[in-house]
């Protein structure tokens, strides 16, 4: 009987367990250091937010991995001996494997930067990072001011809890508007609006200088490249992205670039050897999307497709439309096929903005200059049904037709306000058209996501 090792209980990992056990009777063992048990990354910071406890954020109780025959082993590894097929743990002690599946996730960047290491200094990543952020900013008599670097989605959720218990943040972003390189300008310039709305002292086109100590070597104050300035902190939170967690693989045979190199099947150059998850990057990237993707969806698609070529059914990874939600403070985003910011479009995209005049609302629909053809679309405060416009991606449905049907996507309650007249309207106006929006078919809606 084979035995799987898995390297990571996050999303990946522990689907490709879950899955591997359903298709098979294989003898299933994950190593992971960070935690006894899979948790919901995602939901880390509603843990130290107060909206949940951290057992709420574990969606399988304790005796589920037992009943299921998963093996859990506690420790870190050190490294890989692919040609003993062994891993060597930190406490010394071997685990032997038949196949080994590598779901070792990301860790925060770090560049250099003077006093990156200080006690007070650190990311949010892991459940470590959550205890350690009880630690240094349990509360604004203890953590009087804060600084968090970096314009990402982890900046903004880091700010976003750190308001939470009233402490001041002052957030740092490299570029000239908040994520300028993944929204459209209007977009961008809606969520520096929101934030600085929220009571955060927004600096756009800073670089982080240096950080620096106090007598104990703890953080005391940083500096700004550009001007020169200090400003006073009892905590910096580094968020200026990930990067893959493979430093243990370096001399382990397998081959690393930026990530642990895979082909379509998750197959490393070491037979018997997968990585999947946010450690994985492909050979080549697929379509528009990153060679590496640090992202929980795909991270569980992952899991599953690896599994199934483990049990003798060899699958390609094939994710499919990109798709991605988020939420920047109370404004929810979501993302369906590919809306390119305004420096980054495509020579043949066109963009059609909406915003409401006085919410903080809107939408981006991209489209084929030529064609019209249908691309993607950004919705901000306006929840949007996935299998909608996965169907019309894959039917490469036109921009009037997206536009006209655009109810039938709306998946906000019914007591909710409607946008969707004021959209055409616009559209209608901007695009020299005379769209009539349809109203809601339910069956539609149905057959869609059928």
């Amino acid at each position: 009987m084979d035995k799987i090792v898995i390297i990571g209980n996050g999303i990946a990992g522990v689907t490709a367990a879950r899955h591997i056990r359903k298709l098979s009777n294989k003898q299933i063992v994950i190593v992971s250091a960070e935690t006894d048990y899979f948790f919901s990354r995602t939901a880390l910071m509603y843990v130290y937010m107060g909206h949940m406890k951290f057992d709420h954020i574990k969606p399988y109780e304790d005796w589920f991995w037992k009943k299921n025959r998963i093996d859990l082993i506690n420790d870190y590894v050190t490294s890989v001996d692919h040609q003993g097929k062994r891993l060597i743990l930190q406490n010394g002690e071997d685990v032997t494997y038949d196949k080994l599946i590598l779901a070792t996730g990301s860790k925060p960047n770090k560049f250099g930067w003077p006093g990156q290491d200080l006690e007070g200094v650190q990311g949010l990543v892991s459940k470590q990072d959550l205890d350690l952020l009880e630690k240094n900013a349990p509360n604004n008599k203890v953590c009087k001011h804060a600084v968090v670097v970096g314009g990402g989605l982890i900046g903004i959720e880091l700010c976003e809890m750190l308001r939470s218990r009233e402490i001041p943040v002052t957030f740092l972003v490299r570029e000239k508007s908040f994520w300028n390189g993944v929204l459209p300008d209007g977009e961008s310039a809606m969520i520096n609006e929101h934030i600085l709305e929220h009571h955060i002292d927004l600096r756009l086109g800073v670089n982080l200088d240096e950080i620096l100590s106090d007598e104990k070597r703890k953080v005391r104050a940083i500096t700004i490249k550009e001007t020169g300035e200090e400003i006073a902190c009892d905590i910096v939170g580094l968020s200026a992205g990930v990067t893959p967690n493979i430093d243990f693989l370096k001399d382990s045979g397998i081959e690393l670039n930026k990530g642990i190199k895979v082909n379509r099947f998750l197959e490393t150059n070491i037979e018997d050897i997968y990585a999947i998850g946010d450690c994985a990057e492909q050979h080549e990237a697929i379509g528009n999307r990153r060679p590496v993707e640090a992202v929980w969806y795909t991270g569980r698609m992952m899991g599953e497709t690896v599994a199934q070529t483990i049990c003798g059914n060899k699958r390609e990874y094939n994710p499919g439309h990109w798709f991605n939600s988020a939420k920047f403070l109370d404004i929810e985003y979501q993302t369906y096929g590919w809306v390119f910011s305004t420096n980054g479009k495509k020579e043949h995209e066109s963009h059609f903005h909406w915003r409401h005049e006085t919410e903080k609302i809107c939408i981006t629909l991209s489209y084929d200059t030529n064609s019209g053809k249908f691309l993607g679309i950004n919705t901000f405060g306006i929840r949007m049904r996935h299998e909608v416009f996965d169907r019309w991606l894959t039917d490469e449905r036109q921009a009037d037709y997206v536009i006209e049907h655009l109810k039938d996507a709306n998946f906000d309650p019914e007591f909710y306000a409607q946008y969707e007249s004021d959209i055409v309207g616009k559209y209608n106006s901007e695009m020299n058209k005379n769209i009539q929006l349809k109203k809601k078919s339910w069956k539609r809606i149905l057959s869609l996501g059928a």
